[in-house]
């Protein structure tokens, strides 16, 4: 096809603002499947993706839409999440398109994705078409939307499409737009092949298949094709494009996005990011990539029966080639055994992982607390990264400890202002800026929208920062965030031990300040989780050596006294002191086990 009638074009929006539903209207209206074909959410493939209404991996379709200018227009479309945790995703995206469709919700207006994907489309210099959806929500309030996309974004009322992508109105005018106003690829069909990789997964039977974006020339089926970036060499066993299922093509030109299998084991080989060219008369300069994903979450997963490892390791081998931006490694502990300490993008990102080892590969598994990475200067001027909060060093060998924070971006209508104040400073939160979206954007009596800005340590938002932002808030605030560097800390390692044992699952690095609340808390919640043994358990909160709380399981007591029936007093005195002697014995000796609901009820901690 003619290169100037191909459009290349993605959906960006906030969480749930309907970024699948449009894509399905898409793909109808445009005959890319039958009626009896579609279903809801199209281009979310995994159960998962279904089951919680959000999109978690890129996905892309080829659609062929005929214009009222008579042409016939290849567009293709990538379907991107919408979740803070999973815009490296969209950022990666991006870079394969022209052009970006943004969603607002008519009836929740702007929202915080909503500014963060505005930003990362501009810094692409993508055509972006503005759309107002749900308008036939009973809450929608379309011309207080308009007036906030004006003040907040810049657009003009007559720029912004009005539709119902549930319903299919004022779709049509949506694709007139992308026609109109995204421009064509550029690129140099003569030109020695360029491809960038936006994404892959990995395949059974055809090894790792990456998805491209054809800068320049062409890619053809038993091409010899090289990765620039890591020197890989491979053969294309098929090319081809999604509609939205795989289909094979002879070839790819310039402008196609498409996907081409290589054969290759392991997704490592073909990195995101990496420009493909031809072994024979290949280009010479590398496509611009990304940066590779860095873990900001990192969190202990073991299996609940110690000689299910193997399995666990397969399965992380296996979802790690479906997931680029997973990292793990192996490690033990004492009492969990061996594991894997793993690296996430986020909260969700970790819960969705932790989900799919247990559905699709049927893992029992035990997640510890979730922790930064922390980098420490010792008093010998040695700097190392700390994972595992087990690995910090004793504090008196510590020079210098610095923890990575986030630049915080709240949207929350005014009346919760007070309330989110409140959780920022709880949460060690520098509050910075202030603004008011749309001078007229009233929403009864919870008053304006607010746009409010804070930094705080990344470590403070990993457990329920959001839940409470969402509960003060009666659920209306949205909340971005992104990395904006590493600050010095005063912080502690909070350990716990059980019956002296030390329970690395449990530790924590918390500030001084806290170390006895969070150390009371987790003690008293172990106490009501592990069940009672034959002997007292103690269970301990220690910064060091020193104990900063405990709280004692009580031993379930026989009655050895059942058969005694009066008596000489010295013959019950002899049992009861057997009794005794036996319990401190089995003390020394007794093995307490944590059973899983102790590991996650520590997690849920506030």
């Amino acid at each position: 096809m003619d290169q100037s009638l191909t459009r290349n074009f993605c959906i960006i929006a906030h969480i749930d603002h309907g970024k699948s539903t449009l894509a399905d209207r898409m793909i109808e209206l445009t005959g890319t499947m039958r009626q009896g074909e579609i279903r809801e959410q199209v281009l979310d493939s995994m159960d998962i993706e279904r089951e919680r209404g959000i999109t978690i991996k890129a996905t892309a379709v080829r659609l062929s839409y005929k214009a009222k200018d008579g042409k016939t227009y290849r567009l293709n479309l990538i379907d991107t999440p919408g979740h803070v945790d999973f815009s490296y995703e969209v950022s990666r995206t991006l870079a394969a398109c022209e052009g970006a469709v943004l969603i607002i919700d008519a009836a929740q207006g702007i929202q915080a994705q909503t500014i963060a994907n505005v930003y990362l489309a501009m810094e692409q210099n993508l055509e972006i078409i503005p759309v107002a959806n749900k308008i036939d929500l009973p809450a929608a309030d379309p011309e207080r939307v308009l007036e906030e996309i004006e003040e907040v974004l810049g657009y003009l009322s007559e720029e912004v499409s009005l539709i119902s992508a549930k319903s299919g109105s004022g779709v049509p005018e949506v694709l007139e737009k992308i026609v109109e106003h995204v421009p064509a690829p550029s690129g140099d069909p003569e030109a020695p092949l360029r491809a960038l990789v936006f994404d892959s997964h990995y395949d059974a039977y055809k090894g790792v298949v990456a998805y491209i974006r054809v800068v320049d020339g062409s890619i053809k089926r038993n091409d010899n094709l090289r990765l620039m970036g890591q020197g890989t060499e491979m053969e294309a066993l098929e090319v081809g494009y999604f509609a939205p299922e795989p289909r094979s093509v002879d070839s790819l030109s310039t402008g196609d996005v498409g996907y081409v299998a290589t054969g290759l084991k392991s997704v490592g080989q073909c990195r995101v990011g990496d420009t493909v060219t031809t072994v024979s008369d290949g280009a010479s300069d590398l496509l611009i990539g990304y940066r590779p994903a860095k873990p900001m979450v990192f969190a202990g997963i073991y299996p609940t029966e110690p000689e299910a490892y193997h399995e666990l390791r397969e399965a992380m081998d296996k979802l790690s080639l479906n997931d680029a931006s997973l990292s793990y490694e192996q490690e033990s502990s004492p009492l969990l055994g061996h594991g894997f300490r793993c690296g996430f993008l986020g909260l969700l990102h970790m819960d969705i992982v932790r989900e799919r080892l247990e559905r699709e590969f049927g893992m029992s598994l035990l997640v510890t607390s979730p922790g930064v990475n922390f980098t420490v200067t010792t008093i010998n001027g040695e700097t190392i990264e700390v994972v595992n909060p087990s690995e910090m060093p004793e504090p008196v060998d510590i020079e210098m400890l610095e923890e990575p924070w986030v630049e915080v971006s709240i949207i929350s209508p005014s009346k919760f202002i007070g309330p989110i104040m409140e959780l920022a400073v709880e949460y060690e939160g520098v509050y910075k800026h202030t603004e008011y979206l749309g001078q007229h954007g009233m929403l009864g009596e919870l008053g304006q929208r607010v746009q409010l800005d804070f930094e705080l340590p990344l470590r403070s938002m990993l457990t329920v920062f959001y839940d409470q932002l969402k509960s003060r808030s009666q659920g209306y605030a949205s909340l971005d965030y992104h990395i904006i560097g590493y600050r010095e800390a005063k912080l502690s390692k909070l350990d716990v031990l059980v019956n002296g044992v030390l329970v690395d699952a449990f530790s924590r690095i918390v500030p001084p300040t806290k170390a006895h609340d969070v150390g009371k808390a987790m003690v008293a919640k172990l106490k009501e989780e592990i069940p009672r043994q034959m002997f007292k358990v103690p269970i301990q909160a220690a910064v060091g050596s020193r104990i900063v709380a405990r709280a004692d399981i009580s031993a379930i007591r026989k009655d050895v006294l059942a058969k005694c029936y009066g008596g000489d007093i010295t013959r019950k005195r002899k049992l009861l002191e057997k009794q005794k002697e036996g319990k401190k014995k089995l003390k020394y000796i007794g093995k307490v086990e944590v059973p899983k609901e102790a590991f996650l009820s520590v997690l849920k901690l506030s």
